[in-house]
């Protein structure tokens, strides 16, 4: 007697245990999920700046910025390539040279070298086109704190050598970030530097002090300037009637509420027209949700969640700690800053000015984004199942399209011997195992 047929659901499941079993499935899904919320970006970027573009008094057209976000969604691309093409072996070396390179970046960026506006000074102009130091900041800080708490791994278990120099050179960059002053740039650095340090097995009572010292170092920020203290006061006490510093906040959950479960209709929201100011940049999710409703909310959640259990998928299958800490800490970094970017949107926390990755208006922060994408998606050709795929049968198509080299397969450094007594012994083994805890 012929067995009965399997239901749908369990066949589905099936179907998609064995694709994610296969060994570019990581590689893939990153590329498809990021691919995906680029689109959706050039998408929303041109129906939010069609207003804002247009000026009859310069001749600027409906589509200036848009093409001006084409351009830097070009730019980005060659960058992800250039991420990707480049042995991760090569970036790690370079990694310490791109750290002081980000450091002399924000110093000059003090100087009269720097350009400001809206009294901060966090740019360097370049014709038509504006570079903030800051941004190449989180990545460079993010490649060489794990090059060096991979370095001292069998040490950090002393607090001296866990915290230096890692966390001293981070708050010389949250200093000068600070000086420019820079808000947002200092709370993502902030989580650069918890991510490293957690993915590194620091003690939990450390995140207690570093907490209390980064909340202390914000409200520092948000005192010394009126307009950040009054995004604050607006928060805890918004005005009644939706006006001054608390604008911005009212007019982005106004169209949230107009979208309603399907929106108004790609195109055809009203709070580009002038009601909500840089609505193509800091508040664009307020625009998905008045065009694409409830439902376009939670496809964008949901791809920045696909983004996040990829991402740790690809730090839990490396076995390169290096490699390891960085996809663990890019995927935390911009997760994160999606989530911040929603959480002031929808009302959840204080206006920061931290953008969506990949989806607002483009510039430095796209572009670099879009780095650290290709050196995650990179991360991901070099889990173990995946180098001997395609060590042995070839790049695949893809690989062959963008000319990527075959992966090299990770080789321990060989440790010297040396002396200890078991209580040191122990208390490696314990540091050791909370880092490979946090991974799992």
């Amino acid at each position: 007697m012929a067995a009965p047929p399997a239901p749908r659901g369990r066949a589905a499941r099936t179907a998609m245990t064995a694709w994610l079993s296969r060994p570019l499935a990581s590689f893939h899904l990153l590329l498809a999920l990021c691919g995906l919320l680029t689109v959706l970006g050039v998408i929303m970027v041109l129906s939010a700046s069609a207003v804002s573009s247009y000026d009859a008094q310069t001749g600027s057209g409906v589509y200036a910025q848009f093409q001006k976000h084409l351009m830097f969604v070009a730019i980005g691309a060659v960058a992800c390539w250039v991420g990707l093409r480049v042995p991760l072996r090569r970036i790690r070396r370079l990694s310490p040279s791109l750290m002081l390179v980000c450091l002399a970046a924000l110093v000059l960026v003090l100087t009269p070298l720097g350009a400001s506006a809206d009294g901060a000074q966090r740019w360097f102009s370049l014709g038509p086109f504006s570079v903030q130091p800051v941004e190449l900041a989180k990545v460079a800080l993010t490649l060489w704190g794990a090059h060096i708490l991979v370095l001292k791994a069998d040490v950090l278990h002393h607090w001296r050598h866990l915290l230096v120099p890692v966390v001293p050179v981070a708050l010389v960059l949250v200093a000068l970030v600070m000086a420019q002053p820079n808000l947002s740039g200092t709370i993502t650095l902030g989580v650069v530097v918890l991510a490293l340090l957690w993915f590194a097995g620091a003690p939990k009572r450390l995140f207690v002090v570093l907490f209390l010292a980064g909340g202390a170092g914000v409200l520092t920020l948000a005192l010394t300037a009126e307009y950040r203290l009054a995004r604050v006061l607006s928060f805890l006490s918004p005005d009644p009637d939706g006006a001054g510093s608390s604008y911005q906040a009212t007019q982005a959950q106004y169209a949230l509420a107009d979208g309603g479960l399907f929106g108004v209709g790609l195109g055809s929201g009203q709070s580009k027209w002038q009601y909500l100011p840089n609505v193509h940049n800091d508040f664009i999710f307020a625009l998905i949700g008045e065009e694409l409703g409830f439902v376009g909310c939670v496809v964008v959640l949901a791809l920045f969640g696909g983004l996040a259990v990829v991402g740790l998928r690809i730090a839990t299958r490396n076995t390169d700690p290096w490699i390891r800490m960085v996809a663990g800490t890019s995927t935390v970094f911009l997760t994160v800053q999606a989530a911040i970017n929603v959480g002031y949107v929808v009302g959840l926390l204080p206006v920061t000015g931290v953008t969506l990755p990949l989806v607002s208006y483009g510039g430095t922060s796209l572009v670099v984004t879009m780095l650290l994408v290709g050196i995650l998606a990179n991360a991901a050709r070099h889990e173990p199942d995946a180098v001997g795929a395609l060590r042995s049968t070839g790049p695949g198509r893809l690989g062959r399209l963008l000319r990527l080299p075959a992966p090299e397969p990770y080789r321990p450094r060989a440790r010297r011997t040396v002396l200890t007594g078991r209580r040191r012994d122990r208390r490696q083994q314990e540091v050791q195992g909370r880092g490979e805890r946090r991974f799992r």
